[in-house]
């Protein structure tokens, strides 16, 4: 039997327009014994067939939409949506790069889903009921589309523990991996995808790194919250005259060292353990192009007075630290952080250290993490490209 959804009066429109969200505050009458992650019609309160998706009713967002059409969630499904998704990375994805994020979610038509590929290896993150019910349809899809040698499934975060799920970590085909070799834009970083962060990668800093590459010629680079040091493996490869990364985790750090060595760069590094904002504050030094790239500072919306004081911190200290005519390349992953306050928080910081500053450009992922139109919540990376002059 089809469970079926009707909406409140006035409260079909964003389905019609295409949104994926529906918040349990538009159903008519939500019944609290809907089991998580049941597909189900959706309906307009005047019994308009709206689509197809799959319910939650512990959930705010409680019906996450699939489909606007009458087609059936099936296998046949999951192919055409993994066939499309495919179709738009061999567009995008750039040469001699073999990693990339296959699936995003709403972006991509799956929300729930997220599947990265690293060489011959698939990382899946099932983050909701609904796509944890219907994980073997996308896997048929995925072994049917990529004969992917492994898939590791990463299912874990805050999203899937409002979703009342526990975290599932496991290899669910192929051999394990403790560590994969990939290749982006012809250099070489090894992803641990079992403890690294996000599926062991940042796929999504891909466009902004090349950027990097191309801005770090003769220039000194900062990389603060460096991670496994992906930024500064394009610095160096762009010929920077010399490149500091700072980052708090020792573990980080020496993965860093290793990528550097991997693409066989000059010794013209330096890796520092410590807290970027401890650094910032102490170093005298003064650089041509910052970069910074923090974890989120905001990952609820009750703590954005908090966060956005500790953005404008580090940038206050950043702008202290950049020479003359340098670039800032600066971040923010926070879902609740809009662009318009990111900016605001980026311009009070300008004033208070008395530099004048000039946007270059805005940026946000890469081209392998669409975004529907309908959907602007899914544009979780925000960034700004400074000059100062």
């Amino acid at each position: 039997m089809t469970v079926t959804i009707r909406l409140k009066p006035g409260k079909e429109r964003p389905v019609a327009q295409g949104h994926p969200w529906i918040f349990s505050g538009a159903i008519a009458d939500p019944d609290p014994s809907w089991e998580p992650g049941t597909l189900v019609a959706i309906e307009s309160a005047g019994g308009e067939f709206l689509g197809r998706g799959y319910v939650n009713p512990r959930c705010a967002i409680a019906v996450r939409v699939l489909t606007r059409g009458p087609e059936a969630v099936d296998r046949a499904f999951f192919e055409r949506r993994v066939a499309a998704a495919l179709r738009l990375r061999q567009a995008v994805v750039p040469a001699d790069t073999d990693a990339y994020r296959l699936i995003n979610g709403e972006g991509d038509g799956l929300p729930g889903f997220v599947a990265d590929v690293y060489g011959p290896t698939v990382v899946l993150q099932c983050l909701t009921a609904g796509a944890a019910r219907l994980q073997e349809l996308l896997l048929g899809a995925l072994h049917g589309t990529l004969a992917p040698a492994a898939v590791y499934e990463r299912s874990s975060g805050r999203v899937r523990r409002e979703e009342g799920l526990e975290s599932v970590e496991r290899w669910i085909s192929g051999a394990a991996q403790p560590e994969i070799e990939i290749r982006e834009c012809g250099q070489r970083f090894i992803v641990d995808v079992q403890s690294g962060q996000k599926t062991g990668f940042f796929l999504d800093q891909r466009d902004n790194r090349l950027l990097a590459r191309q801005l770090a010629a003769g220039r000194r680079v900062l990389n603060a919250f460096a991670y496994t040091g992906a930024f500064a493996v394009y610095a160096g490869a762009g010929q920077a005259q010399h490149v500091v990364s700072v980052e708090s985790s020792p573990g980080a750090v020496v993965l860093a060292r290793r990528n550097w060595v991997a693409n066989d760069l000059p010794d013209i590094t330096e890796f520092v353990q410590d807290d970027v904002f401890r650094y910032l504050r102490t170093t005298d030094q003064s650089f041509g192009l910052l970069i910074l790239d923090p974890p989120a500072l905001v990952k609820r919306r009750q703590e954005i007075a908090r966060g956005a004081r500790a953005y404008k911190d580090l940038h206050l200290w950043a702008l202290r630290r950049a020479a003359p005519g340098a670039f800032v390349m600066t971040f923010s992953c926070s879902q609740h952080v809009s662009r318009d306050l990111f900016w605001k928080i980026v311009h009070g910081a300008a004033v208070d250290a008395g530099r004048e500053v000039q946007v270059v450009r805005h940026l946000g992922a890469s081209a392998d993490h669409p975004v529907r139109l309908a959907h602007p919540e899914g544009e979780y990376l925000k960034g700004l490209l400074l000059y100062l002059p």
